[in-house]
């Protein structure tokens, strides 16, 4: 999909926001949702996106809903850090298939690094066990203030 198109309120991000489809939470507010990637690209890997949106990705996004968004993020990632102690987190966002974005929901990916640990492929090692996802998404959840 191109950077330009209309949104659909049928993409996984926003079945998991109605309910419809089971996630691992880490985190929720008025603003947004956080919540562990079933593809994880490495241990800990979470996703942020805001709760009341319709932007398939940042550019399309209302500054007001931004805001808040990146405060998740940032609020979520130090939770990451205090809980699995990594050497580094990557936090990105990717904006049209191009560039990698996969589900037309505005989203951010949390990935937490470790120094002689290659960062998978997202995708490429299946999916994610359901209970593990849940155990690190209560030993983040744990760490939010």
């Amino acid at each position: 999909m191109s950077l330009d198109g209309t949104y659909d309120d049928g993409n996984i991000f926003a079945k998991i926001l109605r309910g419809e489809m089971p996630s691992a939470r880490v985190f929720e507010d008025s603003h947004v949702y956080a919540f562990m990637d079933v593809f994880p690209q490495s241990r800990g890997h979470t996703l942020v996106i805001p709760k009341h949106s319709a932007a398939r990705n940042l550019l399309e996004e209302d500054p007001a809903i931004l805001a808040p968004l990146f405060l998740g993020v940032q609020r979520v990632t130090r939770a990451v850090r205090a809980a699995l102690k990594p050497d580094g987190i990557m936090v990105s966002q990717f904006n049209g298939a191009p560039a990698g974005q996969t589900v037309f929901h505005l989203h951010v990916h949390i990935i937490p690094r470790w120094e002689g640990q290659a960062l998978g492929r997202h995708g490429e090692g299946g999916m994610a066990d359901p209970t593990e996802l849940k155990a690190l998404a209560d030993q983040i959840a744990a760490e939010i203030s």
